[in-house]
């Protein structure tokens, strides 16, 4: 039986994929790693829970040799927005951190899930049907660290042999967790508007497209990856994943049919403009398919039928 460490387990993906992997695996084979956010009762009370800060290294060696850990997924992470802000504390955290988590994953000999995102791409990257290999040269710290720490994955597996595995994430939509401080946040935030206000400012602009995902295909993009077969795997690291592509103004539609009187109106943040207008209108994620048969079960229409449903009885 896997022995999990979840690094990170407080925040958007952490604490579904958290949830996730023990209903799969067991409550008590999956050990929930936060630093400063306190986690959910039902996060607290589902299973194990330690202060973890990645920074530290004992700390995260603290854990691992505690609970006899072999697979971490490494979660743990500054976000794009909140890194232009803070770029020293997310070297710190998104690549100080990871190299601290596969130091240990090298001396305890544990598997390590990282994930990357769409913000390793750039201006010059092509924005269409972007390839699994391609120009990777962004212009903000998030993507700065998200292009190392897949560099750093690959040395640890080809120079240590560290079972290193990773996807390329598009935008995360959550029914459950609010986002925290990311650029395609506003595709979660105006669900939540709409069934309370039937109205929202957006701060993204029309014709913004972005790569995105519901939070159910992002689970199982990381579950399905860990367990498929090591020897398919080419890549190994930073797979492109997607569900869907849209811009503010197809999500907007998307929820009007659900919702007729819904309006949008926008408050362009320029900052995360500049860094939408980076980052891929869609992937290419055919290598995620052929090497461990990636498949999401969510498009546009089904998430948002899903999303109203979910959060019309939350709220």
């Amino acid at each position: 039986m896997k022995k999990i460490l979840v690094t990170g387990a407080v925040g958007q993906i952490g604490s579904e994929l958290t949830m996730a992997l023990r209903e799969r695996y067991g409550n008590e084979n999956v050990v929930a790693g936060g630093r400063k956010t306190r986690p959910s009762e039902k996060l607290l009370n589902s299973g194990p829970f330690e202060i973890v800060d990645c920074t530290d290294i004992d700390a995260v060696a603290a854990v691992v040799k505690k609970y006899k850990i072999d697979t971490i997924y490494h979660l743990a992470a500054i976000l794009s927005a909140v890194a232009e802000a803070h770029p020293v504390l997310a070297w710190n955290v998104n690549i100080n951190g990871l190299h601290n988590v596969l130091e240990v994953a090298r001396e305890y000999d544990c598997a390590v899930f990282t994930p990357s995102s769409i913000g390793a791409f750039g201006p010059t990257t092509p924005l269409d049907n972007t390839p699994q290999v391609t120009i990777q040269r962004p212009t903000t710290m998030y993507g700065v660290t998200k292009v190392s720490g897949e560099l750093l994955c690959d040395y640890y597996f080809k120079r240590f042999g560290v079972d290193t595995r990773g996807v390329r994430y598009p935008g995360i939509i959550s029914n459950e967790t609010l986002p925290g401080g990311g650029t395609t946040d506003y595709a979660v935030e105006i669900y939540y508007e709409a069934i309370r206000h039937k109205k929202y400012t957006c701060n993204l602009p029309a014709g913004a497209f972005l790569d995105m995902m519901y939070m159910p295909d992002a689970l199982k993009a990381a579950i399905d990856l860990m367990e498929a077969d090591p020897e398919k795997l080419i890549h190994r690291n930073a797979f492109n994943v997607t569900a869907m592509s849209f811009d503010p103004e197809i999500i907007a539609a998307s929820i009007r049919r659900q919702i007729p009187e819904f309006v949008m109106d926008y408050e362009v943040d320029p900052v995360k403009k500049a860094i939408a207008e980076t980052w891929p209108n869609s992937m290419d994620d055919s290598a995620a398919r052929e090497e461990w048969g990636w498949k999401p079960d969510y498009d546009l229409e089904a998430m948002t039928a899903d999303m109203l449903t979910v959060l019309s009885k939350k709220l």
